[in-house]
């Protein structure tokens, strides 16, 4: 089972249904998404910040060939967030919402049930804007993960990837010093991880990798992603009882169209 992550910033845009300028020309149809997933051939991918509600995509982009697709749009504004997850298992169910219209007003949520492990698509808050904004991304922390201890205390094996907007240690971003009052690092933040992780989940990414400069989004500005001054700030949380069947976590950073790369999980 291969399980992609990906924040692509924007559907229409990734897919080639808006058109672009690279180098002083046009370009349209330029689908870098459904060229990457016939490469890397997933199970799964979750993607995160659409910014599109589906009435507004292609009939023949709404999916690539051979996946089923479950969308999640913002109902509060045009454009904004959205998530959606395509498989080629089709889910035995599938909810966009935990029940909370606070939060499920946003888009930020699919929850797919595959039989053998529940996957949770989210896009979480970012509090970059305002402290009011990091109040409801800490909320939002709290809700999901009060929904989903049900399912643990069930036996359920459950995967949690996507856009987290945190990152949780100095080795998680490029320059902790410069950002410990910068919504994404406040202490605050990365406790709620701590307070995950105690829930009974699993960073992935560091069951096999523990080094420092390995991030998944960078600033579009300053060549940063050039010069490699970036966060990671999306991540595959698994449930303990499903981490002995992880065989590799792992990012590519060289897989372009977004500001963030894909992150992979293979079990």
């Amino acid at each position: 089972m291969k399980i992609i992550s990906w924040n692509i910033n924007g559907y229409r845009a990734i897919t080639g249904q808006n058109p672009k300028k690279k180098y002083g020309k046009i370009i349209k149809d330029d689908n870098v998404l459904f060229r990457y997933i016939e490469q890397e051939n997933p199970d799964v991918i979750c993607l995160q910040e659409t910014k599109s509600d589906i009435e507004q995509i292609r009939e023949d982009l709404k999916a690539p060939p051979g996946y089923n697709h479950y969308y999640h749009s913002c109902r509060r504004k045009k454009g904004y967030s959205g998530v959606v997850t395509f498989s080629k298992q089709k889910a035995e169910s599938s909810k966009i919402d935990f029940s909370i219209e606070r939060f499920d007003h946003e888009g930020r949520f699919i929850e797919t049930d595959f039989g053998d492990f529940i996957l949770m698509n989210i896009y979480f808050p970012n509090g970059t804007s305002s402290r009011e904004r990091v109040d409801y991304k800490l909320d939002f922390y709290d809700a999901l993960f009060s929904y989903i201890d049900s399912y643990l205390k069930d036996g359920r094996k459950v995967i949690v990837c996507g856009d987290y907007n945190t990152a949780h240690t100095e080795i998680d971003l490029a320059r902790p010093k410069d950002n410990i009052n910068t919504s994404g690092f406040l202490l605050e933040e990365r406790e709620k991880l701590d307070e995950i992780f105690a829930r009974g989940f699993v960073d992935s990414f560091r069951i096999f990798n523990k080094e420092p400069d390995n991030y998944t989004w960078w600033s579009q500005r300053g060549r940063a992603r050039e010069n490699n001054v970036g966060w990671r700030i999306d991540y595959h949380l698994v449930s303990e009882n499903l981490a002995p069947d992880i065989k590799k976590s792992y990012h590519q950073p060289d897989s372009l169209g977004s500001d963030h790369c894909p992150i992979i999980l293979e079990f």
